[in-house]
């Protein structure tokens, strides 16, 4: 199939498509007499692939390693663990976003616990001091903690 019938089966621009081959993620086409380029009829699902593993987060580098040259020849195990690994890797992302949320609903927290006779100013130079006590003491935290083991 040309590439105009290929980005109509997939959805993906026919530059994208293009750049998938440029890099080497889309490795089974064929140049016809021509020079038009010939898609076989797996590119269709060799490109919903790759368009889904870049919307679950997987690098072009990652999908170049993941994807065989030859769909038939996928390797189950490698294929599970990489995924197991991109869920662990999501995972802890996760738990980082979570983290840093929490810290800046602490901190609009303690901007809003400003008092009614402070200005602007002197509430964040209230809140910048609390925060480097804070962070003064984690230090000592962490400290405190390799003693006990």
């Amino acid at each position: 199939m040309k590439i105009g019938e290929l980005a109509e089966r997939t959805g993906l621009t026919t530059s994208r498509i293009r750049f998938y081959e440029r890099v080497g993620l889309l490795k089974s086409v064929e140049r016809q007499s021509n020079g038009y380029r010939s898609y076989p009829d797996d590119a269709v699902l060799a490109l919903k692939l790759i368009a889904t593993g870049q919307n679950a987060g997987f690098s072009l580098d990652e999908l170049r390693t993941l994807l065989p040259r030859d769909l038939a020849n996928w390797e189950h195990g490698t294929l599970l663990d990489t995924l197991r690994r991109k869920v662990q890797d999501i995972e802890a992302m996760q738990a980082q976003l979570a983290q840093s949320k929490a810290q800046l609903i602490d901190l609009m927290a303690q901007i809003d616990a400003k008092p009614k006779d402070m200005d602007c100013a002197a509430n964040a130079r209230r809140v910048l001091s609390e925060m480097r006590l804070i962070e003064a003491e984690k230090p000592l935290t962490s400290t405190k903690a390799r003693r006990r083991r």
